[in-house]
């Protein structure tokens, strides 16, 4: 984020907004998930790919990653 001009401001409206102003700070379907380590945990307890297709980001829930 300190590579663009307006990278402390997008951390801080992350901040307000998540109470994280980390990168990446992930969303789906509007919820906020978390960071990547909240991912990833997400994924080692196969519950990532529900998720992922309650959203309607992924079409069929046996889909693996």
């Amino acid at each position: 984020m300190d590579l663009i001009g307006d990278g402390g401001e997008i951390q801080s409206t992350l901040k307000e907004w998540t109470g994280q102003s980390i990168v990446p700070n992930v969303f789906i379907g509007g919820k906020h998930i978390g960071g990547s380590d909240a991912i990833m945990e997400k994924h080692r307890a196969g519950k990532l790919v529900l998720l992922l297709t309650e959203a309607g980001a992924i079409a069929n829930a046996s889909a693996q990653l």
